[in-house]
């Protein structure tokens, strides 16, 4: 029974009692939005939050952050600050059939050396199925059982803390429901917005003549960034947890596989999809997606998909990552929703290496909420296999419920007189005569002084991965080029501040920041300022590697016009890369732009910083030349964890066994490639052998 009226007398201890409110709050609260189950009538929940938050007035040394009465309080926030992520948030590959997921399962069997004799049965790994929630992903750091983060995914890397809103979602437990709690423990999960609950708003919004959202997804990030915790509470987000991260030295209950983890979860107190399924095998995966698309449908939240993941922890490490995603986990994708439209007419857009894309644009459907009207058609080669004519009908979809393409034509409904739609001949931007090299599929405009490549040019160099110049966005790239004040990259540096002030929506201050931010970009590294370039191939990893090997722009230069050999034995970089080096530095326009950018202060070569870590690289580099297979669970490091410090060292690491390879390192339960490489008598190590050969130096 719960005393709703206990007295205050003078010698009641208010400490004591708001404890105990709030443990039987949050109990209550627990129940109703996790469980689903009230134990509590609602009058009763009144009271008891009324007397709590009246001890908290009363004496505010109480409140503590874990209080039901602090999920929605303070001041609406001015900002959000970028975070970096504990752990990151890597993605996931994708698979849109039973032929994609059996491929996936065969590249993780390789992997983990269970690939089966041919012609017999593949072999059966446990893995747990789990609906995708068509939501967001958030982080929720944990620190002696109490939330103390909440960030967006952002770039996986680093995202927006969004502590205050996710405070408001009152299926994220405030206090973890564990005794002892780990120092710190860091959960993910997706936030999303009921069905009835999107209704309900979008409802809301129209007896307000406000503008309805296109759907929960949308309404569920445009909630999560709202500025005011108030506004975000009245739009009631709920939210899954799937994945847990405990610390290494967390002597408490520790999951030993996906299963286990979601029964954690619960247990601390979070709300887990109900509908996961533990799978014995590949068949039973396939039966959970087949069943769940139909019955998706019934759900009161989105989905457009299930996410298998491998349900041995041991063996998740055993697999590792690619560089975006777990090779143990793969989100199988229902097929997207078409729709029939006619299209009205084929746009191009200029990219900023001069590729022309057309654009099918076409009478606006609707596709998984949202309105669409454009599609893009990539090249000419698809414009000719679509056959398309004015007038048809086609069939759009959204690839990936996210991307809108062309599915197909239907030809039966073609008006009697039509054309086929075909590419300009000239740029729509320049006028210019487009050209199109042999065996390339890119049709290209090649006038360098072309706006459209211009304006690409700016957005890339100002870009984040290059040199970040925070304040010059696509608007105002747009008007410097429209107006004829900005005709290189260079012309960005000879800009001033009276100039930037007359332009529209540019006061003195945003033009005195942006001056700010041009200058201090000069200061960028060499690797960011090759990447800046937009040399066609080289992303921002290839230039780390290139920026390394070539101090400077001039060595570079003659690397790529003499000895492009040079270039081609950077580890992960080739041929392709080395041509469009070459290709770059003979235009007599890349070399008038480099010369403006030294008389402008870039240095074009390694800063200090950079040349401090390419001597770190150079001096342990002792592995150059060796190749390593990892096979079998190791004492202490993972997979991914070996496989990182030996390339660090200049190793290179295989995924098979070969008479390439010039050391095989095996843990427990080393499988076939241990046999095979005793076999070629290749050197056999363990972990300690390892960790010793990479603290020697030659």
């Amino acid at each position: 029974m719960v005393n709703t009226s206990q007295p205050l007398g003078s010698n009641h201890d208010r400490a004591e009692r708001a404890e105990e409110l709030r443990r039987l709050l949050n109990r209550a609260a627990h129940a109703y939005y996790v469980l689903d189950s009230p134990e509590m009538e609602d009058s009763i929940y009144d009271q008891l939050y009324r007397e709590l938050l009246d001890l908290e007035l009363q004496d505010s040394s109480i409140v503590t952050t874990d209080s039901p009465t602090q999920r929605v309080g303070g001041r609406p926030a001015e900002g959000f600050s970028s975070v970096r992520h504990r752990i990151p948030l890597l993605s996931l590959d994708n698979a849109f059939n039973h032929d994609d997921l059996h491929s996936w399962y065969g590249r993780l069997l390789k992997v983990l050396d269970r690939e089966p004799p041919t012609g017999s049965p593949l072999p059966a790994l446990a893995m747990v199925g789990e609906l995708k929630i068509d939501g967001n992903a958030l982080a929720l750091s944990y620190e002696d059982g109490l939330l103390v983060r909440a960030t967006t995914r952002g770039d996986g890397e680093q995202g927006e803390e969004i502590t205050a809103n996710a405070r408001t979602i009152t299926s994220i437990p405030l206090r973890l429901h564990l005794k002892p709690a780990p120092a710190w423990v860091e959960v993910r999960g997706e936030a999303f917005i009921p069905d009835a609950t999107f209704q309900a708003i979008n409802n809301e919004r129209q007896s307000r003549e406000e503008s309805l959202f296109a759907n929960p997804r949308n309404a569920c990030a445009g909630t999560l960034r709202q500025l005011d915790p108030m506004v975000v509470a009245s739009r009631r987000l709920d939210f899954f947890a799937y994945t847990l991260h405990l610390p290494d030295d967390w002597q408490g209950s520790t999951p030993r596989n996906q299963w286990d983890a979601l029964q954690w979860l619960g247990d601390a107190g979070f709300k887990v999809n109900p509908n996961a399924g533990l799978l014995p095998d590949l068949a039973s995966v396939e039966h959970f997606f087949d069943q769940w698309d139909n019955e998706r449908r019934q759900l009161n939240y989105a989905t457009d998909g299930v996410v298998v993941k491998l349900n041995d922890f041991q063996l998740q490490d055993a697999a590792g990552f690619t560089q975006k995603a777990p090779r143990w986990a793969i989100a199988l994708k229902y097929p997207a929703e078409e729709a029939p439209t006619k299209i009205l007419r084929i746009s191009c857009q200029v990219g900023r290496t001069g590729v022309i894309t057309p654009v099918a644009e076409f009478e606006p459907v609707s596709l998984a909420g949202t309105s669409v009207s454009r599609a893009t058609l990539h090249n000419a080669d698809r414009l000719e296999e679509l056959d398309l004519h004015d007038g048809d009908t086609i069939v759009v979809r959204k690839a990936g419920e996210i991307i809108p393409e062309v599915v197909r034509v239907l030809p039966e409904l073609r008006p009697a007189i039509s054309q086929r739609l075909k590419l300009p001949q000239i740029c729509p931007e320049c006028s210019s005569e487009l050209v199109r090299e042999q065996g390339e599929a890119a049709t290209r405009c090649i006038n360098s002084s072309c706006p459209a490549i211009l304006r690409g040019a700016l957005r890339h160099w100002v870009s984040k991965g290059a040199l970040d110049v925070d304040g010059l966005g696509s608007k105002l790239i747009e008007q410097l080029v429209d107006r004829g004040l900005v005709q290189s990259i260079a012309d960005l540096y000879r800009l001033d501040e009276a100039l930037l002030g007359s332009l529209e929506r540019m006061g003195s201050k945003s033009a005195e920041n942006l001056i700010e931010a041009l200058n201090a970009s000069r200061s960028q590294g060499w690797a960011k300022q090759l990447y800046g370039l937009g040399i066609h191939h080289v992303g921002d990893v290839n230039a780390k590697a290139i920026t390394t090997a070539f101090s400077d722009s001039d060595s570079l230069h003659q690397a790529a016009c003499h000895e492009p050999d040079s270039i081609t034995a950077i580890y992960g970089v080739g041929k392709e890369i080395a041509q469009s080096l070459q290709q770059w530095f003979s235009n007599p326009a890349n070399q008038l732009l480099l010369n403006e950018l030294h008389s402008l202060g870039f240095s074009l070569a390694l800063n200090e910083d950079e040349q401090t870590r390419a001597i770190a690289a150079a001096a342990n580099n002792h592995l150059d030349g060796s190749t390593f297979v990892l096979t079998g669970t190791l004492p202490t490091l993972t997979r991914s964890q070996a496989k990182e410090q030996i390339e660090a060292f200049g190793g290179k690491v295989s995924g098979s066994v070969s008479k390439k390879t010039t050391y095989l390192v095996a843990g427990e339960e080393a499988g076939s490639k241990l046999s095979k490489a005793q076999g070629l008598g290749i050197k056999i190590l363990d972990e300690d052998a390892l960790l010793n050969m990479l603290k020697e130096f030659p």
